[in-house]
C-alpha cells in the first residue's frame, strides 16, 4: 500500500479531531448527546472556529480522496501521489489548528496550499 492511502484514511480522521476540540472547549458530555448539531450550532469562540474546521475538513475529504484513488489507478507515479498526499495532509492539520487560533491569513493561506496539492494530484493524470 502506498502512503498516500494512510493520508486518505488519516484525512477521514481530521474532522473527528476537531469536533473533538469543539465538543470537548464547550463541555459537552454524552448526556447532551440528543441533538449534537444544535449544541454545536450554538457554541461560539474556540467551540465553534473548531465545529467550522471540522465541517470544512469534510468538505474537503471527498475531493482529496477520489484524486489519490484516481491518480493511483490511472498509474501517476507513486512517489509523486505520495508527497502530495503527505503536504495535503499536513496543510489540512495546519488548516485546522489556524482555525483553532483565529488566525484567518494564515487559515487561508494553508488552505490554498491543500487545494494546489489537491488539483496537482489531478494534474498528474496529465
Amino acid at each position: 500500500m502506498i502512503v498516500a492511502f494512510y493520508c486518505v484514511a488519516l484525512g477521514g480522521l481530521i474532522p473527528i479531531l476537531w469536533v473533538s476540540v469543539a465538543k470537548l472547549s464547550a463541555g459537552y458530555r454524552l448526556k447532551n448527546n440528543a441533538n449534537p448539531r444544535e449544541f454545536l450550532a450554538k457554541q461560539t469562540g474556540l467551540s465553534a472556529r473548531a465545529n467550522a474546521a471540522q465541517a470544512n475538513s469534510w468538505e474537503a475529504f471527498a475531493p482529496f480522496a477520489a484524486a489519490v484513488i484516481i491518480a493511483y489507478v490511472a498509474g501517476a507515479d507513486h512517489s509523486k501521489i505520495n508527497t502530495l498526499a503527505l503536504l495535503y495532509t499536513g496543510f489540512r492539520l495546519a488548516y485546522g489548528v489556524a482555525y483553532l487560533a483565529d488566525a484567518h491569513m494564515v487559515r487561508s493561506i494553508v488552505w490554498g496550499f491543500a487545494l494546489l496539492c489537491n488539483l496537482a494530484l489531478y494534474g498528474l493524470l496529465i
